[in-house]
Order: structure tokens, then C-alpha cells, then sequence
């Protein structure tokens, strides 16, 4: 770790000296934006927090336009491919997946106290708020949800979150206008050793002995949608914020 920071600072430097032709703040800010753009194509992975000098610049494009959207293009290409999909079993078994956090509900208020993403996770802290079901819906998720609801997929919401915050969750969920899911799974006892990617993967291994075709995964993680069994298609939403491996 110590040397992947060491580089990550040496990188930093020399792209700061180098832009000799821009300001100071010009050549940050093309080197956070940069930073971001890489975390998003999965070039960075596995960082544990957003570099200090990037804080600033991932506060003002997760609280931005830019980041909303950037999320309804995403949800553009996930109607565009629904709208062109007309192979539907409908023998009860066309499934599709979504994410949680960052996805269905933001995490964004609780990162506003907690540096976005600039300080290390406190899992503890995460999950007392989430205990609270004070978590926002997405608003471009939540009309996504109800679409495909309607089109008769089978709806798996699939987090990372523990089942003790089971209760939480559904109250918030229900709170924020989502309803009629098909399953809830959260991470048992059973699932708290394994990396993100591996449980998932072991979620839509399940749903597929099952009978189920996964006609589409979207989540703001790489490990929601990497790993198999795959999904017909996957989208991506964005978030540099934090990394779940």
C-alpha cells in the first residue's frame, strides 16, 4: 500500500510540473478529472480513499449537473436497450438486477459529513446512518425501476449491505416510493468474508440455477457487474467516491 502511494504522489507531482502551461488550479483540476475518469473505466481499482488533493474537485462533481447527467445518459442507454429488446420469455423468468447504494438511494448526504470519499470508510459510521432509512432515492433510477417493473421483469435488488440493516433498508426503500421487488439480498454471515464481486457473482449463479435470465445489471460498482455468471448487458452510473472490490 505504501508503495502504490508512493507512485500515486510521484504521478502526481510530475503532472503538476509538467503543465507548465496552464495554472496551478487548471493542471489540478485536469489531473482529478483525469483521476475520476480513470476510477470510472476501472483503470484505478481497489483505492481506499480519493486523494486529498481531489477532494474539493469529486465534492463539486457529485454534487454537480455533470453528475446528474452523466447518471440519465446511463439511464438512457438501459431504455435504449429495453426498447430494442423484444426477447422476453415472459415465462416469469426474466430477471433484472440493481445495485443499492448509489443506485436505487444515495449515500451522497452521509459523504457530505465524511469528506467525500477524502476519509478513510468507517463501516461502523455507514451503517448507523443507513440504520436511520435516511437515504435518498435517485430520481432517475427510481422511474427506471417502476418501467421495468412494468415491462413484467422479475426485480433483485442485490447490496453489499449486511442483513442486519434488512428492516432499514425495505423501510427506506418504501419510504422513497420503491415497491414490488421480487427479493431483497443482503449479505449474510455466511457472505462477510468474501470480496463484493464474489458474492454477487454468487447471487446471479443462484438466480440462474434457478431458471432465470439476467437480462441487465446497473449499479455505480465494477464488482456489481464484473464476475460469473454475466448479465445480457450491464451499465455502469458513476461514482469516485469510494471503491467496494
Amino acid at each position: 500500500m505504501a508503495r502504490k502511494l508512493e507512485i500515486f504522489l510521484s504521478f502526481a507531482t510530475l503532472f503538476l510540473i509538467n503543465s507548465t502551461d496552464l495554472s496551478l488550479g487548471a493542471s489540478l483540476n485536469s489531473y482529478c478529472e483525469s483521476w475520476r475518469i480513470n476510477v470510472e473505466v476501472h483503470n484505478i481499482r481497489e483505492f481506499e480513499v480519493v486523494p486529498q488533493e481531489c477532494v474539493d474537485y469529486i465534492k463539486k462533481y457529485m454534487t454537480s449537473c455533470q453528475y446528474k447527467a452523466d447518471s440519465e445518459m446511463a439511464i438512457y442507454e438501459v431504455k435504449l436497450y429495453l426498447g430494442n429488446c423484444h426477447c422476453f420469455k415472459s415465462s416469469g423468468k426474466d430477471a433484472w438486477i440493481f445495485d443499492l447504494d448509489d443506485t436505487l438511494l444515495s449515500t451522497l448526504p452521509y459523504y457530505e459529513k465524511h469528506g467525500f470519499g477524502g476519509n478513510k470508510l468507517n463501516s461502523t459510521s455507514l451503517e448507523l446512518w443507513m440504520s436511520e432509512s435516511k437515504a435518498p432515492a435517485l430520481e432517475h433510477t427510481l422511474k427506471l425501476f417502476h418501467e421495468i417493473k412494468v415491462k413484467g421483469l422479475k426485480i433483485f435488488l442485490v447490496s453489499s449491505r449486511r442483513e442486519g440493516l434488512r428492516s432499514a433498508t425495505v423501510d427506506n426503500l418504501i419510504k422513497e416510493g420503491y415497491h414490488g421487488w421480487t427479493s431483497l439480498i443482503l449479505r449474510g454471515l455466511e457472505d462477510e468474508l468474501m470480496q463484493v464481486k464474489d458474492y454477487k457473482s454468487n447471487v446471479r449463479k443462484r438466480l440462474v440455477e434457478q431458471g432465470y435470465t439476467i437480462w441487465g445489471i446497473i449499479g455505480d460498482q465494477w464488482s456489481s457487474l464484473k464476475g460469473y455468471p454475466h448479465a445480457k448487458k450491464t451499465f455502469k452510473l458513476p461514482n469516485s467516491m469510494y471503491y467496494l472490490s
